[in-house]
């Protein structure tokens, strides 16, 4: 009797221990689950708070005063709504090995633009100009018209400003990384100097000019709804692509509403493989525009001759204002093939959807002259 009782007792205590054991084990795996959800947690909350703020276009002014550092700037830019978490944002900067290269001065910053370029502005000193040189570029306008707007009012060479955007390869916008490394292209920053009136000093470095000017689009790409990039990748589009689109509208479409119809008409030509067929790309190969394009002028052997080349040319002809980007992004849905040019003094276009259809419209376009 004694030795049945002392089985049951040792069984009893084993099953005890047993129990222990599986009720540490459960404890244990309790944990680490939390561990891991708190981190996957935080690392989701670190990736929402280091997410540009909601776009807007009505730049802020920041000012940063001298000796300020790096946690008290994430403070202002965090208290104006240009950046999320200035906590965040201060780590980021650690991170990023930054921190100590931020410069003081009046800033303008627009709600939406990424970190890095909120970091690169403050690194390279882009602050709101006291007094300097204003220079408008018009929409629309080439690289070598740029360089002889600048040199009007600066005084700078016109061949070495388009070396300069030719061949230098350190610009820090984010916009510069888009371009293609393709031969093809007839000057390599054509479309990507964003038109827009700057304030400079006299003794402005160009590649600061193009810099800066290619950090403006920056600017105005983070004030685009959200989701426009996604946009691109649904056509299975191109940043670039998107940019030659844009800069086709910018020289054809002179009214604002027409400019998403004139896009819908050139996706509509690409997609059956019909040639654009776009007088703007003529008139870019010529040394000076023309009122009117002959045949010969049709024939110009070109990767940018439309008439003679399907597809897209090589890169954008001119540098396209905001409107025709929206317009490249988000285009009219149409069945439009074909437009012309009203003849009413009205800068319009007629649209059709077929041939048929635009030879008519082509005859009453006349018949306004």
């Amino acid at each position: 009797m004694v030795h049945y009782g002392i089985t049951v007792e040792g069984a009893h205590d084993s099953v005890t221990a047993g129990q222990r054991m599986t009720v540490g084990k459960k404890i244990v795996i309790t944990m680490i689950i939390v561990i891991l959800v708190g981190a996957a947690g935080i690392g989701w909350y670190a990736r929402q708070m280091l997410q540009p703020v909601s776009p807007s276009e009505k730049p802020v002014r920041v000012v940063i005063p001298s000796g300020t550092g790096s946690s008290a700037i994430a403070q202002k830019l965090e208290a104006s709504g240009i950046i999320r978490n200035a906590e965040m944002f201060t780590f980021y900067l650690k991170y990023k090995g930054q921190g100590d290269k931020l410069q003081a001065g009046e800033y303008e910053f627009t709600p939406g633009m990424t970190l890095e370029v909120i970091i690169d502005v403050l690194n390279k000193g882009l602050t709101v100009k006291e007094q300097g040189i204003k220079l408008t570029v018009p929409e629309g306008y080439t690289v070598k018209q740029i360089a002889e707007k600048v040199n009007q009012q600066f005084g700078t060479n016109v061949l070495l400003f388009m070396e300069t955007a030719q061949q230098k390869k350190d610009f820090t916008a984010q916009s510069f990384s888009y371009i293609p490394n393709n031969l093809q292209l007839n000057s390599r920053l054509e479309g990507y100097l964003f038109p827009d009136t700057y304030e400079w000093k006299k003794d402005i470095k160009i590649e600061d000019m193009l810099d800066q000017m290619m950090l403006e689009l920056d600017k105005k790409l983070a004030a685009l709804p959200e989701g426009w990039q996604e946009s691109l990748k649904a056509r299975g589009q191109s940043f670039h692509q998107m940019m030659t689109i844009a800069s086709l509208i910018e020289r054809e479409v002179v009214l604002d509403e027409e400019r998403p119809m004139v896009a819908s008409v050139i996706y509509n030509r690409l997609q059956k493989s019909m040639p654009l067929q776009i007088d703007a790309t003529i008139q870019y190969l010529l040394d000076k525009p023309k009122d009117r394009l002959f045949e010969k002028d049709l024939q110009i052997e070109s990767p940018y001759n439309t008439y003679l080349h399907t597809g897209l040319p090589p890169g954008p002809i001119a540098s396209p204002s905001l409107a025709s980007i929206k317009a490249a992004i988000y285009p009219t849905d149409s069945k439009y093939l074909f437009y012309v040019t009203k003849k009413d003094g009205s800068k319009g276009h007629l649209f059709a959807e077929t041939y048929e259809q635009h030879q008519q419209n082509i005859a009453a376009s006349k018949k306004n002259q």
